[in-house]
């Protein structure tokens, strides 16, 4: 199995099932511990196909003030204070994450949890391979710079970010490593209407940020054909993230816009099959229309009895399918050249037919 590191660096399609801290509702909802539900969660990722799963790693004191106000849709999620929310989901540390890397580890998918602060991204250090750095994080560069010294992959979305904070949180992870740079499209928007997923910004990354790998971190409700996650591949967002749950009508965080585990199978099965669709980039016919390739095509064909020993002209040839003779577009070869034998009307040409 290609480790979430080989799928980043070969390009392949990687999807990212963000568990945040949904594991704690669907503790609540089935009365299992917190610890219990994460692993559920994770053996649900896996046995749906997705590649890695994310956790988020931090302490509701040292990532808001008290006075921080909601940005989310409040019909959806009623708490209006960050710290309050934050300190609902934040009880999981340092042993906690490292029981659930190693169960990770054992039944095959990798691990990885975006750190919110240094004491966290410092024990995560051993437990993962890549290191994700938020949106809400763009423009943090000693934090930026603390992961990245880490020399490991860097997952960094752009949420909220102008072109410019781009540039220079890219150019504070290249100050100290040349580890790739996973850059993803986000809005962050809870959850993103669809007319505001601005996929095309996937096409400008690209050209922006040409050394680096583009993907995208989605907050959209998941749609029935996974046309969103479809749309993202084609562009170039080759690693996708996003928000993971077991039961997507669960009140409050992330649940209402996170996709579940059939909706995890059809992004993978509908990438799946993009990819069948785009094939091979190299110009050129496939082998597998040679026959139409000689036999829907024309030939120049002679459109009246030709003598031999006669000059041909323009008029005396027409063209004709199957393309198994001259080329029409050895037209001007043919014309004017002296006839071997006689040529019936309807004869496909030859050159064993002229002198």
């Amino acid at each position: 199995m290609n480790t979430l590191v080989d799928r980043i660096e070969s390009g392949e399609f990687t999807l990212i099932a963000e568990v945040g801290v949904n594991y704690y509702d669907i503790a609540t909802q089935r009365g299992i511990s917190n610890m219990e539900a994460a692993k559920l969660m994770c053996l649900e990722a896996r046995d749906a196909g997705v590649h890695a799963v994310k956790f988020q790693t931090y302490k509701a004191e040292t990532l808001a003030a008290a006075a921080s106000p909601s940005y989310w849709d409040t019909s959806e999620e009623p708490t209006t204070s960050q710290r309050e929310l934050f300190k609902k989901y934040d009880s999981f540390g340092e042993a906690e994450y490292r029981e659930i890397a190693a169960y990770c580890a054992e039944i095959g998918i990798d691990f990885c949890s975006t750190a919110f602060d240094f004491e966290s991204a410092d024990y995560l250090d051993p437990l993962m391979d890549v290191y994700k750095i938020s949106s809400s994080d763009l423009t943090n560069h000693p934090f930026i710079e603390h992961q990245a010294r880490k020399g490991k992959p860097i997952i960094m979305s752009v949420g909220a970010g102008d072109l410019d904070e781009m540039r220079a949180a890219v150019d504070v992870v290249r100050s100290v490593s040349d580890a790739p740079i996973v850059l993803c499209h986000c809005v962050l928007e809870y959850p993103t209407p669809f007319a505001h997923a601005n996929l095309r910004r996937i096409s400008s990354l690209k050209l922006e940020f040409p050394g680096l790998i583009i993907g995208y971190s989605d907050h959209c409700r998941p749609d029935i054909c996974a046309d969103v996650i479809k749309s993202a591949y084609v562009l170039g967002a080759h690693v996708i993230e996003k928000h993971f749950t077991l039961d997507k009508t669960l009140p409050g965080n992330d649940h209402y816009h996170a996709m579940d585990p059939d909706d995890a199978r059809r992004i993978i099965e509908g990438v799946t099959f993009v990819e069948k669709l785009l094939g091979s980039p190299e110009l050129g016919f496939s082998e597998t229309e040679a026959a139409a390739r000689l036999n829907a095509r024309r030939s120049i064909v002679s459109a009246v009895d030709i003598p031999a020993g006669m000059r041909i002209a323009r008029e005396m040839l027409s063209f004709k399918r199957p393309g198994t003779g001259i080329s029409p577009q050895d037209i001007d070869k043919v014309i004017g050249q002296m006839t071997s034998m006689d040529i019936p009307e309807d004869t496909i040409m030859d050159w064993d037919l002229l002198a």
